[in-house]
């Protein structure tokens, strides 16, 4: 991670920081943080927000769990957010689908598998295009864990971290 660039992964629900994507961006760029979050989704973005604290120009990298986390905390601090990259991200939780935040100008860079069962393809676009302005939707021939397609991400240009 190049000097002042602040870059964090958010993990899933049942992942952590040594899962096989946290492991990999690690691998990538060494100065990442893979923070471990546990609990309820109200305990994981206290974590969250402890972490960034009042830093600005995160770019935040959102695995399923980790994405719905990422969009909550972009739509609440959308100055302390430059860019996201959502993988498969749990946008039909029922509170997010029930009350959706305003949208948001912040860069979105998403990629959802036709073939995910877990979040479906056809639930997910409405809601990231209700929320995100900046949208940037890639569909690919993946399931939920996108590992096919997490490994053909140019990582180096997407993040510039």
């Amino acid at each position: 991670m190049k000097a002042g660039k602040r870059c964090l992964f958010l993990h899933g629900l049942d992942s952590s920081s040594q899962g096989t994507k946290a492991r990999h961006l690690r691998q990538l760029f060494p100065q990442i943080l893979t923070p471990d979050f546990q609990g309820s989704l109200e305990e994981r973005m206290a974590q969250l927000c402890r972490i960034i604290g009042r830093k600005r120009d995160w770019t935040l990298i959102g695995s399923s769990f980790g994405g719905l986390m990422a969009t909550y905390f972009a739509c609440w601090h959308p100055k302390q957010v430059k860019k996201m990259i959502l993988l498969a991200p749990a946008l039909i939780w029922p509170d997010l689908v029930a009350s959706p935040p305003p949208p948001i100008d912040i860069p979105v860079v998403l990629y959802h598998g036709r073939l995910d069962t877990l979040i479906p393809l056809e639930q997910v676009k409405p809601i990231a295009r209700q929320i995100f302005r900046h949208l940037d939707f890639h569909v690919v021939e993946d399931d939920h864990s996108l590992l096919k397609t997490f490994y053909e991400i140019d990582w180096q240009s997407l993040l510039d971290c």
